[in-house]
């Protein structure tokens, strides 16, 4: 039986996610936009699987995708290729050391 309730308490969040990301967008900080994004996204396949009864941990997108795929649901591919741009996001936005030089916000534009 689907956990609605779960469902319900992820997926407002994942969906406040977003609409702070287009914020961002708007106002210009891509780096924090496009964490945001990774974690929207984060979010709400973490919905789907926690209202399915999962439990699942972790931060990657295609992982998370992966486990769906376990419980039985058709993924289409061209979702994975999209989680595995944001995956890319979730330490890179934000640390330094990621970089060689410079900092996050340096490496993010309206474009990428």
């Amino acid at each position: 039986m689907f956990k609605w309730s779960e469902y319900e308490r992820w997926i407002k969040q994942a969906e406040r996610n977003l609409r702070s990301a287009l914020r961002d967008l708007e106002g210009g900080d891509y780096e924090w936009a496009s964490f945001k994004a990774q974690q929207a996204a984060e979010l709400a396949v973490k919905a789907l699987l926690r209202g399915m009864g999962s439990a699942p941990i972790g931060h990657s997108i295609t992982r998370l995708l992966r486990n769906l795929v376990g419980e039985g649901i058709d993924v289409p591919k061209k979702l994975f290729y999209i989680a595995m741009k944001l995956d890319r996001n979730y330490m890179a936005s934000r640390y330094p050391h990621v970089y060689p030089e410079g900092s996050p916000f340096e490496y993010y534009s309206e474009d990428s």
